[in-house]
Formats: structure tokens, C-alpha cells, sequence
């Protein structure tokens, strides 16, 4: 295949998720293949020549959708920290303010919900936490502080997905306590006699 038609299948398969996602965030898991289509600008059976099944194509947005969340955290990583929990760090600061797309990732609107009942949509989430507990479980710091400080960053961002429980400033807040919790953990110094 050519360089050219590498491209454009590419940018169909892109076209076609970008609207598939956009339709169910709008109308739910109710959108059909047709619709779909027609929003992506392709015809029916191209969407179908890259995705053979509705089925297929909502855990093809599933996937893509954990992949972008994935690569957002990761552009969020300050290379220039050279200390435990970089990866933490940036997930929060991602959750917490710094993208408002990877915010919408965990609002309780957000399409995950309708898909869980997807078949093989348990192999696609059991893969995502497999992922991030490798992440974690690499990034220097006790698991119990990374488990809190993650689940934490996720609830925040679901939050303050839901107005008014959590403002602006309060978001901002509780985002600098995390970011500290996920800094390295300090060595605990035992007083000996007649200190």
C-alpha cells in the first residue's frame, strides 16, 4: 500500500472515531452505523471496511479513548524532574485542570458507562488497569500514596465535571495537596537515646 492510501485509511479511521465518539457523548449508545457514517463524511461500508461490527467500532472509540487519556498524561510528564512519581504528577496535573478533555474522560456523563456492557469491553478496561498499574508500580513511589493520590485526582475530576460541587478554586487547592502527596516520600529518621 501506498504512502498515500496508509494516510487516508488512516484519516478515515480517524474521521470515523472522532464522530463516533462525538455521537455518543450526544445521543448514547443509540447512534447507528449509518449515522455514524454520515458523520464521518464516509460511506457505510467504508466505515464497516474498517470496523466490521457496531460492536467493533464502539470498543474501537473505547480503546482510542483510553489511548488519547493515556498520551495526554504522558505529555503532562516534567522531564526535568528527577525524582519518584513524575508519572503520578502528571496524571494529576492532567485531571486537575491541565485538560479539560482528559476531565471529561471520568465525568459520570462521560460515554464509559453505556459501553461497559459492551462484549470485550471488560478485556479493553482490564488492559487500561493492567497499563496504569505498571505505570504506577515504576514510578518510585509506595503504592499506597500512588493508589490514593490517583483515585483522588479521578474523583476531582468528576467533581468538578458536576457544578457546584467543586469550583475553580477549590479544584486548584486540592490539586496542590495531591501534586505533594505524589512526591517522593521522606525518609523517616528514628531518635535514638537522649535526642
Amino acid at each position: 500500500m501506498s504512502t498515500d492510501g496508509t494516510r487516508n485509511r488512516e484519516r478515515t479511521r480517524a474521521a470515523v472515531l472522532d464522530a463516533a465518539e462525538r455521537l455518543l457523548h450526544e445521543r448514547g449508545t443509540r447512534v447507528s452505523v449509518a449515522e455514524v457514517a454520515a458523520a464521518a463524511g464516509v460511506s457505510k461500508s467504508g466505515l464497516l471496511h474498517h470496523f466490521p461490527s457496531r460492536d467493533a467500532l464502539l470498543l474501537a472509540v473505547a480503546e482510542h479513548g483510553l489511548q488519547e487519556f493515556t498520551d495526554e498524561v504522558m505529555r503532562h510528564v516534567d522531564e526535568s524532574e528527577e525524582r519518584a512519581g513524575r508519572v503520578l504528577r502528571a496524571y494529576v496535573r492532567t485531571l486537575c485542570g491541565g485538560s479539560e478533555r482528559a476531565m471529561t474522560f471520568f465525568s459520570p456523563t462521560a460515554l464509559w458507562g453505556s459501553l461497559m456492557g459492551l462484549p470485550g469491553m471488560e478485556r479493553v478496561i482490564a488492559a487500561d488497569a493492567a497499563h496504569w498499574r505498571t505505570v504506577f508500580a515504576q514510578d518510585g513511589l509506595p503504592e499506597d500514596r500512588a493508589l490514593v493520590v490517583r483515585h483522588a485526582a479521578e474523583g476531582l475530576a468528576n467533581a468538578a465535571s458536576v457544578a457546584p460541587y467543586l469550583d475553580d478554586r477549590e479544584l486548584a487547592v486540592a490539586r496542590t495537596a495531591l501534586l505533594a502527596l505524589a512526591g517522593p516520600v521522606e525518609p523517616r529518621t528514628t531518635a535514638g537515646p537522649g535526642s
